[in-house]
Protein backbone atom coordinates (compact mmCIF):
# COMPACT_ATOMS: atom_id res chain seq x y z
CA UNK A 1 0.00 0.00 0.00
CA UNK A 2 1.24 3.81 -1.26
CA UNK A 3 0.92 5.94 1.85
CA UNK A 4 1.64 9.87 2.76
CA UNK A 5 2.99 10.36 6.12
CA UNK A 6 0.97 13.94 7.60
CA UNK A 7 2.32 15.31 11.11
CA UNK A 8 1.29 18.54 13.04
CA UNK A 9 1.94 20.55 16.26
CA UNK A 10 -0.50 23.42 17.10
CA UNK A 11 1.84 25.77 17.53
CA UNK A 12 5.30 27.39 15.87
CA UNK A 13 7.07 28.03 19.21
CA UNK A 14 6.30 23.72 19.47
CA UNK A 15 7.82 23.23 15.97
CA UNK A 16 10.76 24.78 16.66
CA UNK A 17 11.17 23.68 20.38
CA UNK A 18 9.54 20.46 20.53
CA UNK A 19 10.42 17.09 19.37
CA UNK A 20 6.99 15.69 18.63
CA UNK A 21 7.04 16.01 14.94
CA UNK A 22 10.41 13.98 14.49
CA UNK A 23 8.97 12.07 16.65
CA UNK A 24 5.61 11.58 14.71
CA UNK A 25 7.72 10.86 11.63
CA UNK A 26 10.17 8.40 13.05
CA UNK A 27 7.17 6.36 14.48
CA UNK A 28 5.05 6.63 11.69
CA UNK A 29 7.90 4.99 9.50
CA UNK A 30 8.82 2.49 11.27
CA UNK A 31 5.08 1.09 11.44
CA UNK A 32 5.06 1.67 7.58
CA UNK A 33 8.04 -0.61 7.47
CA UNK A 34 6.22 -3.45 9.59
CA UNK A 35 3.18 -3.50 7.88
CA UNK A 36 5.07 -3.47 4.49
CA UNK A 37 3.76 0.22 3.09
CA UNK A 38 5.56 2.52 0.75
CA UNK A 39 5.54 6.19 2.24
CA UNK A 40 5.61 8.25 -1.13
CA UNK A 41 5.38 11.67 0.59
CA UNK A 42 5.86 13.19 4.09
CA UNK A 43 3.75 16.58 4.94
CA UNK A 44 4.56 18.43 7.81
CA UNK A 45 2.56 20.99 9.44
CA UNK A 46 4.53 23.27 11.76
CA UNK A 47 2.40 25.84 13.59
CA UNK A 48 -1.59 25.58 12.54
CA UNK A 49 -4.39 24.49 14.66
CA UNK A 50 -6.59 21.23 13.68
CA UNK A 51 -9.73 22.90 14.54
CA UNK A 52 -10.16 24.65 11.65
CA UNK A 53 -8.90 23.44 7.69
CA UNK A 54 -6.93 26.72 7.52
CA UNK A 55 -3.74 24.80 6.99
CA UNK A 56 -1.67 25.61 3.66
CA UNK A 57 0.26 21.88 4.07
CA UNK A 58 -2.93 20.18 4.73
CA UNK A 59 -5.07 21.83 1.77
CA UNK A 60 -2.21 20.66 -0.47
CA UNK A 61 -2.16 17.24 1.09
CA UNK A 62 -6.06 17.30 0.24
CA UNK A 63 -5.33 18.29 -3.14
CA UNK A 64 -2.83 15.82 -3.97
CA UNK A 65 -5.30 12.70 -2.47
CA UNK A 66 -8.55 14.42 -4.62
CA UNK A 67 -7.15 14.52 -7.90
CA UNK A 68 -7.90 11.81 -10.35
CA UNK A 69 -4.31 10.80 -10.91
CA UNK A 70 -4.52 10.12 -6.85
CA UNK A 71 -0.80 9.13 -6.00
CA UNK A 72 -1.28 7.36 -2.90
CA UNK A 73 -3.84 4.75 -1.27
CA UNK A 74 -3.43 6.17 2.28
CA UNK A 75 -2.91 8.85 4.62
CA UNK A 76 -1.62 7.55 7.46
CA UNK A 77 -1.17 9.92 11.03
CA UNK A 78 0.28 9.32 14.52
CA UNK A 79 -3.48 9.88 15.71
CA UNK A 80 -6.50 11.54 14.23
CA UNK A 81 -6.05 14.18 16.69
CA UNK A 82 -2.90 15.08 14.72
CA UNK A 83 -5.61 16.07 11.09
CA UNK A 84 -8.51 16.83 12.37
CA UNK A 85 -9.99 18.38 15.85
CA UNK A 86 -13.58 19.22 14.51
CA UNK A 87 -16.25 16.44 13.76
CA UNK A 88 -17.87 18.09 10.86
CA UNK A 89 -14.68 18.70 9.10
CA UNK A 90 -13.59 14.77 9.50
CA UNK A 91 -16.78 13.90 7.80
CA UNK A 92 -16.58 16.44 4.85
CA UNK A 93 -12.98 15.33 4.50
CA UNK A 94 -13.02 11.84 4.92
CA UNK A 95 -16.26 11.03 2.78
CA UNK A 96 -14.10 13.60 0.19
CA UNK A 97 -11.20 10.93 0.23
CA UNK A 98 -13.20 8.41 0.31
CA UNK A 99 -14.83 8.58 -3.02
CA UNK A 100 -11.82 9.21 -4.70
CA UNK A 101 -10.25 5.87 -2.69
CA UNK A 102 -7.79 7.09 -0.25
CA UNK A 103 -8.50 6.36 3.55
CA UNK A 104 -7.32 8.03 6.61
CA UNK A 105 -5.39 5.76 8.50
CA UNK A 106 -4.00 6.25 12.35
CA UNK A 107 -1.33 4.49 14.04
CA UNK A 108 -2.30 4.58 17.70
CA UNK A 109 -5.90 4.78 16.68
CA UNK A 110 -6.44 1.45 14.26
CA UNK A 111 -10.48 1.07 13.32
CA UNK A 112 -11.90 -1.57 10.43
CA UNK A 113 -13.27 -0.62 7.23
CA UNK A 114 -16.72 -1.36 8.25
CA UNK A 115 -19.81 0.23 10.11
CA UNK A 116 -18.57 -0.41 13.00
CA UNK A 117 -15.43 1.38 12.22
CA UNK A 118 -16.92 4.58 10.20
CA UNK A 119 -19.00 4.82 13.95
CA UNK A 120 -15.28 4.20 16.07
CA UNK A 121 -13.85 7.26 13.60
CA UNK A 122 -17.04 9.53 14.47
CA UNK A 123 -16.84 8.92 18.11
CA UNK A 124 -13.00 9.73 18.06
CA UNK A 125 -13.70 13.10 16.15
CA UNK A 126 -15.72 13.95 18.47
CA UNK A 127 -13.67 13.25 21.83
CA UNK A 128 -10.66 14.90 19.96
CA UNK A 129 -13.05 17.94 19.26
CA UNK A 130 -14.43 18.37 22.97
CA UNK A 131 -11.00 17.35 24.55
CA UNK A 132 -9.36 20.57 21.89
CA UNK A 133 -12.42 22.44 23.49
CA UNK A 134 -12.33 21.77 26.68
CA UNK A 135 -8.22 22.74 26.94
CA UNK A 136 -9.23 26.26 25.52
CA UNK A 137 -11.61 27.15 27.78
CA UNK A 138 -8.99 26.25 30.35
CA UNK A 139 -5.94 28.28 28.51
CA UNK A 140 -8.49 31.19 27.88
CA UNK A 141 -9.56 31.26 32.17
CA UNK A 142 -5.51 30.97 33.10
CA UNK A 143 -4.91 33.92 30.15
CA UNK A 144 -7.52 35.91 31.32
CA UNK A 145 -6.49 35.57 34.91
CA UNK A 146 -2.84 36.15 33.84
CA UNK A 147 -4.02 39.80 32.05
CA UNK A 148 -5.98 40.75 35.29
CA UNK A 149 -2.88 40.78 36.72
CA UNK A 150 -0.92 42.74 34.59
CA UNK A 151 1.20 40.43 32.84
CA UNK A 152 1.66 39.81 28.80
CA UNK A 153 0.03 36.83 27.41
CA UNK A 154 2.24 35.79 24.14
CA UNK A 155 5.58 36.07 22.45
CA UNK A 156 5.34 39.51 20.14
CA UNK A 157 4.73 42.43 21.90
CA UNK A 158 2.77 45.44 20.11
CA UNK A 159 5.66 47.76 17.98
CA UNK A 160 6.85 50.05 20.31
CA UNK A 161 7.10 47.62 23.37
CA UNK A 162 9.32 44.71 23.95
CA UNK A 163 8.15 41.56 26.59
CA UNK A 164 10.55 41.66 29.42
CA UNK A 165 10.54 38.57 32.42
CA UNK A 166 9.66 39.04 35.49
CA UNK A 167 10.73 37.50 38.74
CA UNK A 168 7.29 35.72 39.38
CA UNK A 169 7.49 32.03 38.18
CA UNK A 170 3.89 30.87 36.30
CA UNK A 171 3.08 28.01 34.59
CA UNK A 172 5.36 24.86 33.82
CA UNK A 173 7.77 27.21 35.93
CA UNK A 174 8.62 30.21 33.32
CA UNK A 175 8.45 33.22 34.25
CA UNK A 176 5.81 35.83 33.32
CA UNK A 177 6.41 39.03 31.34
CA UNK A 178 5.28 42.52 31.53
CA UNK A 179 5.39 44.96 28.90
CA UNK A 180 8.41 47.77 28.50
CA UNK A 181 8.86 50.87 26.13
CA UNK A 182 11.40 49.50 23.45
CA UNK A 183 12.99 53.39 23.29
CA UNK A 184 13.97 52.64 19.61
CA UNK A 185 10.37 51.54 18.50
CA UNK A 186 8.86 53.87 20.90
CA UNK A 187 10.71 56.73 18.61
CA UNK A 188 9.33 55.49 15.58
CA UNK A 189 5.44 56.03 17.65
CA UNK A 190 5.82 59.41 18.70
CA UNK A 191 7.08 60.44 15.19
CA UNK A 192 4.28 58.85 14.00
CA UNK A 193 2.23 60.98 16.09
CA UNK A 194 4.01 63.66 15.87
CA UNK A 195 3.72 64.29 11.83
CA UNK A 196 0.06 63.30 11.83
CA UNK A 197 -1.16 66.27 14.53
CA UNK A 198 1.11 68.87 13.08
CA UNK A 199 2.60 68.00 9.84
CA UNK A 200 5.77 68.86 7.77
CA UNK A 201 6.87 71.39 6.75
CA UNK A 202 3.70 73.42 7.03
CA UNK A 203 1.89 70.86 5.19
CA UNK A 204 -0.56 68.63 6.56
CA UNK A 205 0.03 64.48 6.25
CA UNK A 206 -2.57 61.83 6.11
CA UNK A 207 -1.63 58.29 6.63
CA UNK A 208 -0.64 57.38 3.19
CA UNK A 209 2.23 60.18 3.54
CA UNK A 210 3.18 58.92 6.98
CA UNK A 211 3.76 55.37 5.60
CA UNK A 212 5.69 57.19 2.33
CA UNK A 213 7.97 59.17 4.80
CA UNK A 214 8.70 56.51 6.99
CA UNK A 215 9.65 54.07 4.09
CA UNK A 216 11.73 56.47 2.31
CA UNK A 217 14.09 57.35 5.34
CA UNK A 218 14.49 53.91 5.91
CA UNK A 219 12.39 53.31 9.06
CA UNK A 220 10.69 49.79 8.52
CA UNK A 221 7.80 48.12 10.92
CA UNK A 222 10.20 45.30 12.41
CA UNK A 223 12.05 44.94 8.73
CA UNK A 224 8.63 44.95 6.95
CA UNK A 225 7.76 48.48 4.99
CA UNK A 226 4.81 49.97 6.47
CA UNK A 227 1.44 50.20 5.09
CA UNK A 228 -1.28 52.66 5.62
CA UNK A 229 -3.62 50.45 7.91
CA UNK A 230 -0.22 50.24 10.06
CA UNK A 231 0.02 53.49 10.41
CA UNK A 232 -3.43 53.98 11.37
CA UNK A 233 -3.32 51.21 13.81
CA UNK A 234 -0.74 52.84 15.56
CA UNK A 235 -2.89 56.16 15.86
CA UNK A 236 -5.64 54.55 17.31
CA UNK A 237 -4.23 51.62 19.42
CA UNK A 238 -5.06 53.01 23.36
CA UNK A 239 -1.51 50.99 23.98
CA UNK A 240 0.58 54.13 22.97
CA UNK A 241 -1.68 55.65 25.65
CA UNK A 242 -0.93 53.24 28.44
CA UNK A 243 -4.01 51.38 28.22
CA UNK A 244 -3.71 47.68 27.15
CA UNK A 245 -6.50 45.84 25.96
CA UNK A 246 -6.62 42.20 26.28
CA UNK A 247 -9.29 39.63 24.68
CA UNK A 248 -10.77 42.15 22.29
CA UNK A 249 -10.94 39.90 19.22
CA UNK A 250 -11.87 35.89 19.04
CA UNK A 251 -8.42 34.50 18.00
CA UNK A 252 -10.42 31.64 15.43
CA UNK A 253 -12.75 34.30 13.59
CA UNK A 254 -11.36 37.29 14.31
CA UNK A 255 -14.24 39.30 15.62
CA UNK A 256 -14.59 41.96 17.89
CA UNK A 257 -15.60 40.55 21.33
CA UNK A 258 -18.21 42.64 23.46
CA UNK A 259 -16.61 45.68 25.50
CA UNK A 260 -17.46 44.33 28.65
CA UNK A 261 -15.37 40.94 27.93
CA UNK A 262 -12.18 43.08 27.51
CA UNK A 263 -9.45 43.09 29.86
CA UNK A 264 -7.37 46.55 30.19
CA UNK A 265 -4.05 46.65 31.84
CA UNK A 266 -1.93 49.88 32.86
CA UNK A 267 1.31 50.01 31.01
CA UNK A 268 3.78 52.37 30.04
CA UNK A 269 2.42 55.17 28.05
CA UNK A 270 4.56 56.06 25.05
CA UNK A 271 2.21 58.98 24.56
CA UNK A 272 0.60 61.20 26.86
CA UNK A 273 -3.37 61.38 26.38
CA UNK A 274 -3.64 64.64 25.54
CA UNK A 275 -1.36 64.00 22.26
CA UNK A 276 -3.17 60.80 22.07
CA UNK A 277 -6.33 62.99 22.30
CA UNK A 278 -5.76 65.11 20.18
CA UNK A 279 -4.84 62.63 17.69
CA UNK A 280 -8.12 61.13 17.80
CA UNK A 281 -10.16 64.30 16.84
CA UNK A 282 -7.95 64.85 13.97
CA UNK A 283 -8.62 61.14 12.79
CA UNK A 284 -12.35 61.57 13.23
CA UNK A 285 -12.28 65.29 11.44
CA UNK A 286 -11.07 63.22 8.34
CA UNK A 287 -13.28 60.19 8.60
CA UNK A 288 -14.76 60.61 5.16
CA UNK A 289 -17.89 58.57 6.97
CA UNK A 290 -18.33 61.06 9.49
CA UNK A 291 -17.67 63.94 7.50
CA UNK A 292 -20.09 63.26 4.02
CA UNK A 293 -17.64 62.41 2.13
CA UNK A 294 -15.22 65.53 2.47
CA UNK A 295 -12.46 64.74 4.98
CA UNK A 296 -10.42 63.46 2.41
CA UNK A 297 -9.62 66.59 0.65
CA UNK A 298 -7.88 67.65 3.89
CA UNK A 299 -4.38 66.63 2.58
CA UNK A 300 -5.49 66.39 -1.15
CA UNK A 301 -2.72 68.60 -3.18
CA UNK A 302 -5.78 70.36 -5.14
CA UNK A 303 -5.50 73.41 -3.81
CA UNK A 304 -9.83 73.83 -3.85
CA UNK A 305 -10.45 70.08 -3.48
CA UNK A 306 -13.79 69.61 -1.22
CA UNK A 307 -14.68 73.52 -1.48
CA UNK A 308 -15.49 74.48 -5.03
CA UNK A 309 -19.13 73.43 -5.95
CA UNK A 310 -21.05 74.16 -8.72
CA UNK A 311 -24.04 76.84 -7.73
CA UNK A 312 -26.59 75.40 -10.46
CA UNK A 313 -26.51 72.04 -9.59
CA UNK A 314 -25.32 72.05 -5.86
CA UNK A 315 -22.80 69.67 -6.55
CA UNK A 316 -18.46 69.23 -6.35
CA UNK A 317 -16.90 70.29 -9.40
CA UNK A 318 -13.91 67.97 -9.94
CA UNK A 319 -10.81 68.30 -11.94
CA UNK A 320 -10.89 67.32 -15.96
CA UNK A 321 -7.99 67.48 -18.59
CA UNK A 322 -8.23 68.87 -21.71
CA UNK A 323 -5.59 68.34 -24.71
CA UNK A 324 -4.17 65.59 -23.62
CA UNK A 325 -3.45 66.71 -20.03
CA UNK A 326 -1.93 70.09 -20.89
CA UNK A 327 -4.80 72.12 -19.67
CA UNK A 328 -6.88 71.05 -16.54
CA UNK A 329 -10.23 72.54 -15.40
CA UNK A 330 -12.32 72.47 -12.81
CA UNK A 331 -15.51 71.34 -14.08
CA UNK A 332 -19.18 70.37 -12.76
CA UNK A 333 -19.78 66.62 -11.23
CA UNK A 334 -22.87 66.52 -13.51
CA UNK A 335 -20.84 67.61 -16.42
CA UNK A 336 -18.77 64.84 -16.03
CA UNK A 337 -21.05 62.16 -15.13
CA UNK A 338 -24.43 63.27 -17.22
CA UNK A 339 -23.80 65.56 -19.69
CA UNK A 340 -21.96 68.34 -20.91
CA UNK A 341 -25.09 70.29 -21.10
CA UNK A 342 -26.04 69.58 -17.47
CA UNK A 343 -25.77 72.85 -16.53
CA UNK A 344 -24.59 76.35 -17.79
CA UNK A 345 -21.77 76.53 -15.02
CA UNK A 346 -18.55 77.34 -17.28
CA UNK A 347 -15.21 75.24 -16.75
CA UNK A 348 -12.67 76.75 -14.71
CA UNK A 349 -8.97 76.81 -15.60
CA UNK A 350 -7.50 75.41 -12.32
CA UNK A 351 -4.28 77.32 -12.11
CA UNK A 352 -6.43 80.94 -12.88
CA UNK A 353 -8.57 79.62 -10.51
CA UNK A 354 -6.36 79.07 -8.23
CA UNK A 355 -4.91 82.40 -8.05
CA UNK A 356 -7.62 84.60 -8.32
CA UNK A 357 -9.22 82.63 -5.30
CA UNK A 358 -5.72 83.06 -3.43
CA UNK A 359 -5.25 86.46 -4.05
CA UNK A 360 -8.46 87.62 -3.19
CA UNK A 361 -8.35 86.14 0.01
CA UNK A 362 -5.05 86.91 0.74
CA UNK A 363 -5.65 90.95 -0.14
CA UNK A 364 -8.57 90.79 2.71
CA UNK A 365 -6.75 89.25 5.25
CA UNK A 366 -3.32 90.21 4.98
CA UNK A 367 -3.77 93.90 4.94
CA UNK A 368 -1.14 95.91 7.24
CA UNK A 369 -4.23 97.35 9.31
CA UNK A 370 -5.35 93.90 10.07
CA UNK A 371 -1.88 92.14 10.76
CA UNK A 372 -1.39 95.15 12.75
CA UNK A 373 -4.59 94.58 15.59
CA UNK A 374 -3.70 90.94 15.37
CA UNK A 375 0.20 91.36 16.64
CA UNK A 376 -0.99 94.13 19.13
CA UNK A 377 -3.34 91.75 21.15
CA UNK A 378 -0.45 89.30 20.38
CA UNK A 379 2.52 91.22 21.72
CA UNK A 380 -0.17 92.81 25.01
CA UNK A 381 -0.41 89.11 25.88
CA UNK A 382 3.12 88.20 25.43
CA UNK A 383 3.92 91.46 28.29
CA UNK A 384 1.29 89.65 30.68
CA UNK A 385 2.95 86.83 30.24
CA UNK A 386 6.50 87.80 30.93
CA UNK A 387 5.28 89.71 34.39
CA UNK A 388 3.77 86.34 35.11
CA UNK A 389 7.34 84.82 34.51
CA UNK A 390 9.29 87.30 36.46
CA UNK A 391 6.97 86.13 39.82
CA UNK A 392 8.05 82.64 39.27
CA UNK A 393 11.68 83.79 38.62
CA UNK A 394 11.51 85.31 41.75
CA UNK A 395 9.83 82.85 43.32
CA UNK A 396 12.64 79.90 42.06
CA UNK A 397 15.89 82.43 43.05
CA UNK A 398 14.25 81.77 46.49
CA UNK A 399 14.23 78.39 46.29
CA UNK A 400 17.93 77.93 45.12
CA UNK A 401 19.51 80.64 47.51
CA UNK A 402 17.49 78.53 50.08
CA UNK A 403 19.18 75.52 48.79
CA UNK A 404 22.75 77.08 48.19
CA UNK A 405 22.42 78.30 52.20
CA UNK A 406 21.61 74.69 53.38
CA UNK A 407 24.58 73.00 51.47
CA UNK A 408 27.10 75.75 52.86
CA UNK A 409 26.13 75.56 55.89
CA UNK A 410 26.56 71.76 56.05
CA UNK A 411 30.18 72.15 54.39
CA UNK A 412 30.53 74.73 57.58
CA UNK A 413 29.50 72.32 59.58
CA UNK A 414 31.94 69.99 58.50
CA UNK A 415 34.86 72.26 58.17
CA UNK A 416 34.34 73.49 61.71
CA UNK A 417 34.33 69.42 62.85
CA UNK A 418 30.83 70.08 64.77
CA UNK A 419 29.84 67.23 62.97
CA UNK A 420 31.71 64.45 60.75
CA UNK A 421 30.69 63.33 57.21
CA UNK A 422 28.81 60.30 57.82
CA UNK A 423 26.29 58.53 55.44
CA UNK A 424 23.48 60.41 57.07
CA UNK A 425 25.07 63.80 56.46
CA UNK A 426 26.25 62.60 52.90
CA UNK A 427 22.74 61.56 52.07
CA UNK A 428 21.68 65.40 53.37
CA UNK A 429 24.14 66.58 51.02
CA UNK A 430 22.51 64.69 47.90
CA UNK A 431 19.35 65.88 48.69
CA UNK A 432 19.97 69.19 48.86
CA UNK A 433 22.10 69.06 45.50
CA UNK A 434 19.55 67.52 43.70
CA UNK A 435 16.84 70.18 44.68
CA UNK A 436 19.52 72.92 43.39
CA UNK A 437 20.13 71.23 40.12
CA UNK A 438 15.91 70.98 39.75
CA UNK A 439 15.54 74.12 40.31
CA UNK A 440 18.41 75.30 38.21
CA UNK A 441 17.02 73.67 35.38
CA UNK A 442 13.55 74.46 35.67
CA UNK A 443 15.04 78.19 35.93
CA UNK A 444 16.59 77.11 32.05
CA UNK A 445 13.12 76.33 31.21
CA UNK A 446 11.21 79.46 32.42
CA UNK A 447 14.10 81.57 30.32
CA UNK A 448 13.53 79.63 27.66
CA UNK A 449 9.91 80.48 27.57
CA UNK A 450 9.83 83.82 28.78
CA UNK A 451 8.81 86.06 25.74
CA UNK A 452 10.57 89.00 25.02
CA UNK A 453 9.16 92.21 24.29
CA UNK A 454 8.67 93.38 21.09
CA UNK A 455 7.88 97.13 18.78
CA UNK A 456 6.91 96.65 15.76
CA UNK A 457 6.93 99.59 13.45
CA UNK A 458 4.57 99.96 10.79
CA UNK A 459 7.09 99.60 7.74
CA UNK A 460 8.17 96.30 9.38
CA UNK A 461 4.84 94.68 9.26
CA UNK A 462 4.03 96.08 5.59
CA UNK A 463 7.26 94.03 4.72
CA UNK A 464 6.32 91.46 6.56
CA UNK A 465 2.56 91.29 4.42
CA UNK A 466 4.41 91.17 1.14
CA UNK A 467 6.66 88.11 2.42
CA UNK A 468 3.54 86.39 3.69
CA UNK A 469 1.78 86.75 0.44
CA UNK A 470 4.94 85.41 -1.78
CA UNK A 471 5.04 82.68 0.31
CA UNK A 472 1.08 81.98 0.65
CA UNK A 473 1.10 81.91 -3.32
CA UNK A 474 3.88 79.36 -3.44
CA UNK A 475 2.27 76.42 -4.05
CA UNK A 476 4.97 73.84 -2.99
CA UNK A 477 5.13 75.16 0.48
CA UNK A 478 1.04 74.52 0.85
CA UNK A 479 0.38 77.48 3.41
CA UNK A 480 -2.28 79.07 0.56
CA UNK A 481 -4.32 75.88 1.40
CA UNK A 482 -3.93 76.01 4.57
CA UNK A 483 -5.20 79.16 4.64
CA UNK A 484 -8.42 78.59 2.41
CA UNK A 485 -8.52 75.48 5.16
CA UNK A 486 -9.06 77.99 7.64
CA UNK A 487 -11.16 80.63 6.67
CA UNK A 488 -13.34 79.18 3.61
CA UNK A 489 -16.14 76.74 4.31
CA UNK A 490 -17.40 76.39 0.06
CA UNK A 491 -16.53 78.39 -2.92
CA UNK A 492 -19.78 78.49 -5.28
CA UNK A 493 -19.36 78.96 -8.98
CA UNK A 494 -21.78 79.93 -11.26
CA UNK A 495 -22.31 81.96 -14.43
CA UNK A 496 -20.27 85.55 -14.57
CA UNK A 497 -19.77 85.03 -10.01
CA UNK A 498 -17.93 83.30 -7.64
CA UNK A 499 -19.45 83.27 -4.05
CA UNK A 500 -16.95 82.58 -0.97
CA UNK A 501 -18.61 81.31 2.34
CA UNK A 502 -15.96 81.69 5.35
CA UNK A 503 -15.42 79.48 8.11
CA UNK A 504 -16.54 79.97 11.92
CA UNK A 505 -12.48 79.77 12.44
CA UNK A 506 -10.47 82.26 11.55
CA UNK A 507 -7.07 83.82 12.60
CA UNK A 508 -8.09 85.55 16.17
CA UNK A 509 -9.02 81.90 16.87
CA UNK A 510 -5.75 80.65 16.08
CA UNK A 511 -3.71 83.27 17.72
CA UNK A 512 -5.69 82.77 20.85
CA UNK A 513 -4.91 78.93 20.80
CA UNK A 514 -1.36 79.95 20.22
CA UNK A 515 -1.49 81.56 23.61
CA UNK A 516 -2.72 85.41 22.26
CA UNK A 517 -5.81 85.61 24.34
CA UNK A 518 -7.72 88.70 24.42
CA UNK A 519 -11.33 89.09 23.10
CA UNK A 520 -10.00 90.29 19.62
CA UNK A 521 -12.37 90.88 17.02
CA UNK A 522 -10.98 90.91 13.44
CA UNK A 523 -13.36 92.70 10.80
CA UNK A 524 -15.73 90.94 8.88
CA UNK A 525 -14.67 90.22 5.58
CA UNK A 526 -16.84 90.73 2.86
CA UNK A 527 -15.90 91.66 -0.89
CA UNK A 528 -18.55 92.83 -3.82
CA UNK A 529 -19.22 90.29 -6.49
CA UNK A 530 -17.69 87.87 -4.01
CA UNK A 531 -19.18 87.99 -0.27
CA UNK A 532 -17.21 85.98 2.44
CA UNK A 533 -19.27 85.65 5.45
CA UNK A 534 -17.97 85.16 8.53
CA UNK A 535 -18.30 84.89 12.54
CA UNK A 536 -15.86 85.33 14.84
CA UNK A 537 -16.47 82.86 18.16
CA UNK A 538 -13.95 82.60 20.87
CA UNK A 539 -12.06 79.64 21.20
CA UNK A 540 -10.78 77.94 24.47
CA UNK A 541 -7.02 78.73 25.65
CA UNK A 542 -5.46 75.19 25.25
CA UNK A 543 -1.71 76.08 25.02
CA UNK A 544 -1.55 74.94 21.44
CA UNK A 545 -2.87 71.29 22.10
CA UNK A 546 -4.66 70.02 19.62
CA UNK A 547 -4.64 72.54 17.22
CA UNK A 548 -4.67 71.35 13.97
CA UNK A 549 -1.12 72.08 11.81
CA UNK A 550 -2.49 74.24 9.06
CA UNK A 551 -3.99 76.41 11.88
CA UNK A 552 -0.83 76.51 13.83
CA UNK A 553 1.72 76.35 10.98
CA UNK A 554 -0.29 79.45 9.31
CA UNK A 555 -0.35 81.93 12.65
CA UNK A 556 3.39 81.16 13.44
CA UNK A 557 4.29 81.89 9.80
CA UNK A 558 2.51 85.28 9.92
CA UNK A 559 4.36 86.02 13.41
CA UNK A 560 7.81 84.88 12.64
CA UNK A 561 7.18 86.94 9.39
CA UNK A 562 7.18 90.19 11.68
CA UNK A 563 9.25 89.07 14.59
CA UNK A 564 12.35 88.58 12.01
CA UNK A 565 12.40 91.72 11.65
CA UNK A 566 12.58 93.37 14.43
CA UNK A 567 15.01 90.78 16.56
Amino acid sequence: MDVALYARVSTTRQAEADLSIPDQLNQMRAYCHQNGMTVLHEYVEPGDSAMDDRRPVFQQMIEDASCKSRRYDAILVFARSRIFRNTMDSALYTHRLKRNGTRILSMTQPTSDDPMGFMMDNLISMMDEYSSLENAKHTSRAMKENARRGYFNGSCAPFGYEAVETDVVGHKGKKRKRLAIDEREALVVRRIYDLYLHGENGCALGLKAIAGRLNQSGTLMRGKPWLVQKVNAVLADTTYRGEYCFNMRNSRTGQVRPESEWIRTTIPAIVDDETFEAVRRVRESRDPNKQGGKAQHATSVTLLAGLIKCDHCSTSMTQASGKGGRYRYYKCSHKVSLSANACDTPNLPVRDTDELILNHLIGKVLTPERVTVILKAWLAEQGKRAAATNDTMEHLQKALKAADDGLNNLYGAIEKGIVTLDSTFQARINRLKDERERILAQMAEVRRETPSARHVAPTQVAFACDRMRAMLMDREKGYGKQLLRLLVKEIRVKAGDIKITGRTGDLEGVIEELNAGGGLKVPTLAVPGAPIKSKFPALPHKRGMGIPASRRTLSLAILSCVHSLST
